[in-house]
C-alpha cells in the first residue's frame, strides 16, 4: 500500500472516532470501526513504509485521538448538546377539582348518562348515576368520583 491509502484510512478512522465522541455516542459500533480503521493504518504503515514511517503514523494517530476524545468529551462541550431547560408548567390535575360539589349548571347535551354540561361558562364532560336528562336541564355537582363529574338534575 502506498502513503494515500495509509492517509486514508487513518483519516477515516479519525473521522468515524470524531462521529462517535460528537454526533452518536453510546452506538460503540462507529468507534469500534473508526479504531479499527486507526489500527489497520498504522499497522500498514510499519509493514509498507517502514518502522520510521511507522512509529510517526502511531504517534500521529494517537495525538489526534487523544485530541479528539478530550475536545469531544470535555464537560464544557458536552453541556451544549445536553438538554438544560427545565419545565415550568403545569397541567390542572382532575383531582384537585375547580366545580365544587353542589355547583348548579345546564346540560349542553343530553346526558345517557354521560354528555356535556356548562358550568359558569365552562363546558365540562359530565356524567349522572345512569338516568337520562334531556338537554337544556339544569343539574346540580354530587361530587367528582374517579376523575368524572358526576351531576344529577336539579329539583
Amino acid at each position: 500500500m502506498d502513503w494515500i491509502s495509509i492517509s486514508l484510512l487513518l483519516l477515516f478512522g479519525l473521522l468515524f472516532l470524531l462521529a462517535e465522541v460528537l454526533f452518536i455516542p453510546g452506538t460503540t459500533l462507529v468507534g469500534l470501526v473508526g479504531f479499527a480503521l486507526l489500527a489497520t493504518g498504522i499497522w500498514f504503515g510499519y509493514r509498507d513504509l517502514g518502522s520510521t514511517a511507522g512509529h510517526l503514523t502511531l504517534i500521529t494517530a494517537a495525538v489526534l485521538a487523544s485530541l479528539i476524545l478530550y475536545i469531544g468529551l470535555r464537560p464544557k462541550n458536552l453541556h451544549k448538546f445536553a438538554l438544560t431547560d427545565t419545565n415550568t408548567t403545569t397541567v390542572r390535575d382532575a383531582r384537585r377539582p375547580d366545580i365544587e360539589p353542589g355547583t348548579v349548571g345546564r346540560t349542553l347535551s343530553a346526558l345517557r348518562p354521560a354528555g356535556t354540561a356548562l358550568f359558569d361558562d365552562d363546558r365540562r364532560e359530565v356524567v349522572t348515576r345512569g338516568e337520562f336528562l334531556a338537554a337544556g336541564t339544569v343539574v346540580r355537582v354530587l361530587g367528582i368520583e374517579q376523575n368524572r363529574i358526576v351531576v344529577e338534575q336539579s329539583a
